[in-house]
């Protein structure tokens, strides 16, 4: 009877041992994948945060089971994600008065006495006024801008929640409201319009009831801007006393965070930058910065 338990438990323990090797060898290969799919420029083709690499344990990788992409199933489904935006757009909010008075303050620390200047915010568009989820799920890597335009055009936009409400509150205490988005500027073919996806912009952002124009709308690779938005800022600070920045990218708030380098920029982004730049500008977050949570994409799926 000793030695059948014996047997028995030896049995156990091998096939137990045999499972965690099978569980470890599906992360291993989820991993690999995400490194197969990284192109040339260093970002991952589908621009989806691969959730292969945050496994702690034999269980969270049992319940993960085939692919998932924790990133867009958090984002479509947790009440997390969405008291987080609720958050940021609820504490934004409770500070329009106190930073409208202070004609000191400016959220841009390249702009310098503004004081007699209008008070104006700016905001990202995806993933800060509209969600793309819907479109990262649907989405058949690789990533390119023509498959966000034909998705955005043919979608009802779906809101951040929190963003209409803090519009209608900065608007009706006199601040005008930007929209500065990397959405590109490209021809369509059989459209004059050199930049078409302005308008698809816009009407993203009045599907999610903010009220906009061409004015306060401003894209990439038009007027010789480029994805560093840092020229736009620039541009809007010239006649606007810019008192916060809302987005859920690093480059919404921080110059020259990317790696492939852009003008202005002249040297690319790294991770030791980027958190060297954390620690420069610690005074603005909460205070004027606003960042909203956006684990499917971003500058940080660039850098090294």
């Amino acid at each position: 009877m000793l030695t059948s338990s014996n047997d028995n438990c030896r049995d156990l323990m091998k096939r137990r041992a045999n499972l965690r090797l099978c569980r470890f060898s599906v992360v291993a290969v989820l991993g690999l994948l995400a490194a197969a799919c990284t192109t040339n420029s260093g970002t991952v083709a589908s621009d989806q945060a691969m959730a292969s690499d945050t496994l702690d344990s034999d269980a969270e990788a049992e319940e993960i089971g085939e692919s998932v992409e924790l990133g867009l199933q958090w984002v479509e489904h947790a009440a997390e994600y969405r008291a987080l935006t609720r958050q940021a757009y609820g504490v934004a909010t409770r500070a329009l008065p106190e930073l409208i008075a202070d004609h000191s303050w400016s959220a841009m620390p390249e702009q310098q006495d503004a004081g007699s200047l209008p008070p104006a915010v700016i905001l990202d568009v995806d993933e800060t006024v509209v969600s793309n989820v819907g479109f990262q799920l649907s989405l058949k890597p690789p990533f390119a801008n023509w498959k966000l335009d034909e998705w955005a055009r043919n979608s009802e936009a779906t809101p951040i929640e929190g963003a209409r409400e803090f519009v209608e509150a900065a608007r009706a205490l006199g601040v005008s409201v930007f929209f500065v988005t990397n959405r590109p500027c490209e021809p369509r073919p059989g459209i004059s319009d050199p930049c078409p996806q302005r308008q698809t912009t816009i009407d993203d952002i009045e599907e999610v009831g903010i009220p906009t124009d061409a004015a306060h709308v401003l894209l990439s690779e038009e007027r010789g801007w480029t994805r560093e938005k840092l020229s736009r800022r620039l541009y809007i600070a010239q006649n606007y006393r810019v008192i916060m920045l809302i987005g859920d990218d690093y480059g919404d708030f921080v110059p020259c965070t990317r790696k492939k380098v852009a003008a202005p920029c002249t040297q690319p982004g790294t991770r030791a930058s980027r958190a060297a730049a954390l620690e420069k500008y610690r005074d603005y977050w909460g205070q004027g910065w606003y960042i909203l949570p956006n684990p499917m994409h971003g500058s940080w799926t660039t850098v090294e």
